[in-house]
This record gives C-alpha cells, sequence and structure tokens, in this order.
C-alpha cells in the first residue's frame, strides 16, 4: 500500500516538474490582458493592476519578486512572462489536483489566482483566451 502512495506521490511531483505554460497560451493571455503593450499601474478589483500581464501585487510576490518591484518587472516583457511562468509553476498542478494544466487552467488561474482553474467566474476570462488560442 505505502508503494502505492509513494508512486503516485512521484507521478505528481514529476508532472507538475514538466507542466509549463506554452507560448501561445502566455502570448494570448498577454494579448487579452493589455493588447500585450506595457501598461502602467492602475486601480482594478481591489488594487493596482499593472503591466503586459496585468500583474498584482501579490501575483508577483507569489512568483518569487522577480525584477526589483512589480512597477519594474510588469514594464519589462520579460521580466513579465518570467513571473507569469514561475506562478504557473507553482500553482498550476495544485488547481488540477496533479493533473497536467491546460492553457484553459492556466489562464484561469492567472485570472483567479491560485485556484481560479476551479471557479466559474473565471470561465468568461478563458472564453476570450480561448479565442486567441484556438484561432490560426
Amino acid at each position: 500500500m505505502s508503494k502505492i502512495y509513494i508512486i503516485s506521490i512521484l507521478s505528481i511531483l514529476l508532472a507538475a516538474s514538466f507542466a509549463q505554460i506554452n507560448d501561445k497560451c502566455l502570448q494570448c493571455i498577454c494579448k487579452i490582458e493589455s493588447g500585450c503593450r506595457p501598461l502602467g499601474c492602475a486601480w482594478d478589483v481591489n488594487s493596482n493592476s499593472c503591466g503586459y500581464y496585468q500583474l498584482k501585487q501579490v501575483y508577483w510576490i507569489d512568483c518569487g519578486k522577480p525584477g526589483g518591484s512589480l512597477e519594474a518587472c510588469s514594464k519589462d516583457k520579460a521580466c513579465s512572462e518570467k513571473c507569469v511562468r514561475a506562478y504557473m509553476t507553482r500553482y498550476g498542478t495544485r488547481c488540477t489536483n496533479g493533473r497536467t494544466p491546460t492553457c484553459q487552467d492556466y489562464a484561469r488561474i492567472h485570472n483567479g489566482g491560485p485556484t481560479g482553474c476551479q471557479k466559474t467566474a473565471t470561465v468568461g476570462y478563458w472564453n476570450k483566451v480561448a479565442a486567441c488560442y484556438n484561432s490560426g
């Protein structure tokens, strides 16, 4: 019984280490968030949202605080992408209970936080990202 448990845990950890958001999904999120432009910070749903991916302070902290500050990172596309990728690596399989996340899961996590892939409130956001992701 304990061997099965250990194998299950190792499988989940292995899936988490290979689960990464693909470039197309990342670019579609960028397009939906800002038209893929380095927008300044603006008040949105109880806190500022900044830059290419409309990052919030708590998101930036959760992604490891790259770039020295939220404002600096959010204006730099490479830093912003690093932040989003780190956030998705951290929360992707946690939200999906170990299943390899899809672009839908990642988009909904980006929009709704660590458990966003489970929230019905993020479906509309996914529909916007999906229109980009599923287009030629």
